[in-house]
């Protein structure tokens, strides 16, 4: 139980509805109990007619008869009251589940880039989902049937001792063998749960793998491996999900078998009990297996309550494993920052922790508001990593990052990233209309604006050619597009936003040069007033930049203007002249 303590805020939280379902939950259990006692009052009666025959009938049967009308009018009283301790109760345990899930979903939004380098999304969706359920389970219909539980037997006992404390004693004699019993198989069915969890986890992330790289498969034709891997996967998940199963049927009959034991044991000793005149009436009896039956469910039901419990301590655990994690990125500034939009990097060094690889070593380069800058160099050489720094993903290891001469890490979080307009190398389109997916940046942007930046990515012509237009819904990570098109639609979704910092990282790659030049001439009237910087392989798409900079390895080897890096030998002018006789060639 020391993982589901973590659930304990939400209790508090929900302290009202939960003593209210508390409150249900013992009223209507007093009202259950009317049942048993006015049974037992009926049999008293019939056995004093059988003695004393001078009793009038008409009283007897006036007498039964306001029993019978006692009996339904409490049973409805007491079904009321448990339908409203299921409202309180259950409802409660929704917004706790709807509470969890946000909490999490939060949690996922403000982990850093290595917790997903080292998650598998399969693996976070089943937390998100299956892991949260099983909670859910746990601070509803377990904890609501442990509280009727727990109060319905102290209630019965109570009442029962009040009648004969020496037959209470006979009949609560199987309850340690209960106990003993339910603590073996709770302790099995914990560690059959969490390694069911685990697996259920393995066949999300390999399912979720499977359907991205559905394309691929087709294409290597290696669809029966990848059916006989699932098939593997599926049987050792239906494996340990049987194991688990098999344990928990053993709760049923284990529970039943020992309620039966207690009737019997009522019978026999109530019966010696009656015979030597300890019991004055069979009705006791009767009102005694009465009780029994109705700690039946109960008691039943403790089985299914531990298992709930079980499943549930081992999802909160695989929960609080991140939900515990400090994200490596701090928003050390709670109030408003304002960026303008100046950048400049001083001495700036960064090693990726996951894998120790140094990506910048010593980076230097300052780009005023209104300036471009443009970052060429081969794949590796860390340009990519510098935008991530800009965009705090990462925070640098070495050096310092200003923006508007104040440290990044001293900006506002949150300020700092609404004001850049990010367009990623592998660019990530939503399964939503194209529409929808350029106003990700600009969410109450008019169809005018949306236009706007659609042909200034020059990607308007394209969108009317669909029969929806701006309304057509785009496959799971854009599919339905070209790799063009979804570059050119994130370009959109960047510059309708209007930041003060635009970063395009190779976005361009999938264009052909026409497009790329018409493009950039629309950018580069758009940037006028903006910081951006611009990373490529391209010598089209940096030529017109104010400053160049060209990394290998980490480090700056050249920087200057096109002209200036044109006129001395080096990798610029030799990757200019190398796409020039391309494009000459083309």
């Amino acid at each position: 139980m020391k993982e589901l303590s973590y659930l304990n805020k939400y209790f508090v939280k929900y302290k009202y509805s939960f003593s209210l379902g508390i409150l249900f939950t013992i009223i209507a259990q007093i009202f259950m109990l009317f049942t048993p006692k006015l049974i037992s009052q009926s049999f008293k009666v019939i056995e004093q007619f059988s003695k004393d025959k001078t009793v009038s009938t008409t009283v007897i049967r006036e007498e039964l008869i306001s029993n019978v009308l006692l009996i339904v009018a409490t049973t409805i009283v007491a079904g009321i009251l448990t339908f409203l301790m299921r409202q309180t109760l259950i409802v409660m345990s929704r917004h706790i589940e709807f509470d969890l899930k946000n909490e999490v979903f939060r949690q996922y939004e403000n982990l850093s880039q290595n917790f997903y380098k080292q998650s598998r999304t399969g693996d976070l969706m089943n937390r998100i989902s299956e892991d949260v359920s099983k909670v859910r389970m746990y601070v509803g219909p377990a904890v609501m049937y442990s509280i009727n539980t727990i109060i319905r037997f102290a209630i019965v006992i109570i009442y029962m001792y009040n009648v004969s404390p020496r037959l209470t004693a006979y009949t609560l004699l199987p309850l340690p063998l209960l106990s003993y019993g339910i603590f073996k198989l709770s302790t099995e069915i914990n560690k059959r749960s969490t390694i069911f969890q685990q697996y259920l986890s393995k066949v999300s992330s390999f399912s979720q793998e499977i359907f991205s790289g559905l394309r691929v498969i087709k294409a290597y034709s290696l669809e029966q491996q990848h059916s006989n891997n699932m098939v593997n996967l599926a049987n050792e998940s239906k494996s340990k999900s049987l194991n688990l199963a098999k344990v928990q049927s053993l709760f049923g009959p284990l529970m039943l078998a020992l309620i039966g034991i207690s009737n019997l044991v009522v019978i026999y000793f109530g019966g010696l009990m009656y015979i030597d005149g300890t019991i004055q009436s069979i009705g006791t009896i009767a009102e005694f297996i009465l009780y029994v039956n109705m700690l039946t469910w109960p008691v039943a039901s403790l089985g299914w309550v531990s298992s709930m419990v079980q499943e549930a301590e081992a999802s909160q655990k695989r929960l609080n494993e991140f939900l515990k994690i400090q994200p490596e990125i701090q928003n050390n500034n709670p109030e408003r920052s304002v960026i303008d939009g100046a950048i400049s990097f001083n001495d700036v060094s960064f090693t990726y922790a996951d894998t120790n690889i140094t990506a910048l070593k010593n980076i230097s380069f300052t780009v005023q508001k209104g300036e471009t800058l443009a970052i060429l160099g081969k794949t590796g050489s860390g340009k990519s990593s510098i935008l991530s720094l800009i965009s705090r993903l990462y925070d640098v290891t070495d050096g310092s990052i200003k923006i508007d001469n104040n440290s990044i890490q001293s900006l506002n979080l949150n300020d700092l990233r609404n004001n850049i307009g990010i367009v990623p190398q592998d660019a990530f389109l939503f399964s939503d209309s194209i529409k929808n997916n350029i106003k990700f940046g600009k969410e109450d942007a008019t169809d005018e604006e949306v236009m706007a930046a659609a042909k200034s990515a020059v990607v308007h012509n394209n969108i009317m050619g669909f029969n929806k237009k701006y309304d057509t819904v785009l496959g799971e990570r854009g599919i339905t597009l070209s790799g063009g098109q979804k570059q050119r639609v994130s370009i959109a979704r960047a510059i309708i936003k209007n930041p003060p910092i635009l970063l395009f990282d190779d976005c361009l790659s999938a264009v052909d040069t026409e497009t790329e030049e018409t493009i950039l001439n629309n950018l580069f009237e758009i940037c006028k007033d903006k910081t951006t910087i611009i990373v490529s392989h391209r010598v089209s798409s940096a030529k017109n930049a104010n400053k160049i900079i060209i990394l290998e390895d980490g480090k700056i080897i050249q920087q200057g203007t096109h002209n200036q890096l044109l006129n001395e030998e080096g990798y610029y002018a030799s990757l200019y002249l190398k796409q020039l006789s391309e494009k000459e060639l083309l």
